[in-house]
């Protein structure tokens, strides 16, 4: 491909970027989102670029239409048709509680009660009719729910993770009287054993069908008419892409991916650096999301809670969230205790150097304050407010409650910040059973580089890698991912009673049909690269692993040694008397796109022949040991393989970079800045 265009959109903004290889060119365009339909402002980004929307060879799109639906509660009516007597597993839920400390919890499932209607028919846990399905009772709770108004219907039966043929006469037999195509088959979605969980991601999404599909319509209708005459890939929550064609099928796989397309942008710009591990750290204005990639693989986990009652147990690109960003409040709490997060400024009215009204101190203002960020280069900002301000908020707020000047107590905002952060990273990584100084710190967002280096040496992380532009690296993830198709099946059986033939026909049938999936979308792909794992307890626990498993050939030796492995390293344990019990099987089915060079986001023709020639001044800046006179860098200008010694710092349109005192940088042959954090810096 030799001109690609990947937008991503935010919820404040919405960034695109056009990679033309054939002319060594890019271009970058951030619109704000239109929140009442987001394809006016893809169409207006694309406009900024002067795209030329006939000449593209592809077109990747990520969009938050269905997580904002999710959040939002702006989903479609759906309906609910189960087997008699289980119409309220979906509300009943878990024994779980939003608070642990609370003596209440509830929810409001995605499909009301009057709307969950019940049918004769009924699988045993091995898949054995036990009762045959009432078709005309069927027929007849599907017209009913029409009748409601109902605009997409789940059909969720007991035990059809087993055997869905049930199931899946009974969508042939609704789609007969229903009124449009939105008939979700629970086990196509989840074909695993839990029945609530099951059954949440069905209403899921049925309820954000809809939404996704009249969305996809508008802007594919958009775009034809400008003159685009090839498929829309969008992306996913896995890290991969999939056509227009055949998105809203399972609209349920899109929750969740601006995140996943940032993960997928630093997989790909960490192994093309030489870094294929890595811990990503996107910071942006609310809150924190935290990855990570293992030999240039993320990790994907089946575990997401979008919030309290509604679990997406579909495979996601593993990302841990905390509402630590740069409009994070700090608060001194009733116990006298300085708090930062997770209640945020948001975009109204802001933190206090955004002159929109704020007045209590965020992680912006105290970066303001202690000379990490440049006051005259701010961006939205309505009325310039001056720093003296600022720290005057900070000493009041947050100074005089703790006996601490306005210095202080901006440092201690930034501290408390970083604790958070750091706790994240180690979230995914210690937490997991991952040693993060065997791993790089790939920053990226508005506010991720500002505080990247201070986080790497307060978690021993070597190397910290910053991309080229990292305030639209979502959108860079667009453009590189990979068309992508994730499946599971429920095995659940001791290791001792498997038929290891049964394994291999499970996982050539999730092969078989993630290549049908491919090929039904058209997508030109170079390759398909096959990913299985096993999900694995030992028998009598509920907490599961994931086991990598090398191919469709294993034997039951091999897969038990396997598991004990992944067990000892997560919790430094041996138990060689129990069972292993084989949970589930999975295979990702990827597709790879075409090469894409980064190599034009250098932007080698406007740089500076020196580090000197590139410097821009300096001012005081405050670190751990005090405050430093710092050198100003303008980062468009350092030259490739330029090497330089921190403290400094480096200033660009989308971010600002902090370098800590006694780290180095280095500027690599794509743009990239590679922080060395020294170890005894590090501690």
């Amino acid at each position: 491909m030799t001109r690609v265009v990947g937008c991503d959109v935010g919820g404040t903004f919405t960034d695109l970027i056009l990679l033309d290889e054939a002319a060594g060119e890019v271009r970058i365009a951030k619109v704000p989102t239109t929140v009442e339909n987001q394809a006016f402002g893809v169409m207006a980004a694309i406009g900024q670029v002067n795209g030329r929307l006939d000449r593209l060879d592809a077109l990747v799109h990520g969009t938050t239409t269905t997580t904002n639906a999710l959040l939002e509660k702006k989903i479609s009516r759906c309906g609910l048709i189960t087997t008699r007597g289980f119409r309220d597993v979906i509300e009943l839920g878990r024994r779980t509680r939003p608070n642990a400390y609370g003596l209440l919890g509830g929810f409001e499932p995605l499909v009301p009660r009057e709307l969950r209607l019940e049918v004769d028919e009924r699988m045993d846990a091995a898949g054995e009719v036990v009762r045959p399905l009432d078709e005309a009772g069927m027929r007849a709770a599907a017209e009913v729910l029409a009748a409601a108004g109902c605009e997409s219907l789940v059909i969720h039966f007991l035990h059809a993770y087993a055997n869905p043929a049930h199931e899946r006469r009974a969508a042939e037999i609704a789609a007969e009287v229903w009124p449009n195509r939105h008939v979700t088959i629970g086990s196509e979605i989840i074909s695993e054993y839990r029945e609530y969980e099951r059954g949440v991601a069905a209403a899921v999404n049925a309820a954000i069908q809809p939404v996704l599909d009249r969305y996809i319509s508008r802007l594919t209708d958009e775009l034809s008419a400008h003159g685009y005459g090839r498929d829309l890939l969008v992306m996913q929550g896995n890290g991969g892409t999939v056509s227009s064609r055949i998105v809203a099928e399972h609209a349920i796989n899109t929750v969740m991916s601006g995140p996943a397309s940032g993960v997928m942008a630093a997989a790909f710009t960490g192994a093309r650096s030489g870094f294929p591990d890595v811990i990503t750290y996107d910071m942006g204005g609310t809150s924190s999301d935290v990855g990570l990639i293992r030999d240039g693989i993320p990790a994907t986990s089946a575990e997401l809670q979008l919030e309290y009652g509604m679990p997406i147990h579909v495979p996601m690109v593993d990302v841990h969230s905390i509402g630590a960003g740069g409009g994070s409040l700090a608060v001194i709490d009733d116990a006298g205790l300085l708090r930062v997060g997770p209640q945020s400024a948001g975009a109204m009215p802001g933190p206090i150097c955004y002159g929109r009204g704020g007045t209590q101190p965020t992680i912006t203002d105290a970066n303001l304050a202690l000379g990490r960020l440049n006051p005259a280069a701010l961006l939205s900002v309505d009325n310039p407010i001056s720093l003296g301000h600022v720290r005057d908020r900070i000493a009041t707020v947050v100074g005089e409650p703790l006996g601490l000047d306005a210095d202080g107590a901006a440092a201690a905002i930034l501290q408390i910040g970083n604790n958070r952060m750091a706790g994240a990273i180690r979230m995914v990584s210690l937490a997991r059973g991952h040693d993060p100084r065997d791993f790089a710190l790939f920053a990226f967002g508005g506010a991720g580089p500002l505080h990247a280096v201070a986080l790497a040496a307060e978690l021993a992380i070597p190397t910290v890698l910053i991309p080229a532009r990292p305030g639209i690296t979502n959108a860079i993830g667009c453009v590189v991912a990979d068309v992508r198709h994730d499946y599971v099946n429920s095995v659940n059986k001791p290791l001792d009673q498997l038929d290891m033939a049964d394994v291999r026909a499970v996982l050539e049938a999730q092969i078989a049909e993630g290549r049908a999936t491919i090929e039904r979308e058209g997508v030109a792909v170079e390759e398909l690269v096959l990913v299985h794992r096993a999900e694995m307890q030992f028998q009598g626990q509920s907490h599961m692993l994931h086991v990598p498993l090398p191919g469709v050939d294993v034997g039951k030796a091999a897969l038990r040694r396997a598991f004990e492995e992944v067990y000892f390293n997560r919790f430094s344990l041996e138990l060689k008397e129990i069972q292993p019990v084989l949970v589930s099987l999975q295979t990702a089915v990827i597709g790879r796109r075409g090469a894409v060079s980064l190599a034009s986001l250098a932007d080698a023709g406007a740089r500076a022949g020196s580090v000197a020639a590139a410097r821009t001044g300096e001012r005081r800046v405050w670190f751990a040991a005090g405050w430093r006179e710092t050198p100003v860098y303008d980062r468009a200008k350092l030259p490739l393989g330029a090497e330089f010694a921190g403290p400094a710092v480096i200033e660009q349109l989308d971010t600002t970079i902090v370098i800590e005192p006694e780290a180095t940088a280095r500027v690599d042959d794509v743009g990239n800045l590679v922080v060395a954090v020294p170890p005894a810096y590090r501690g």
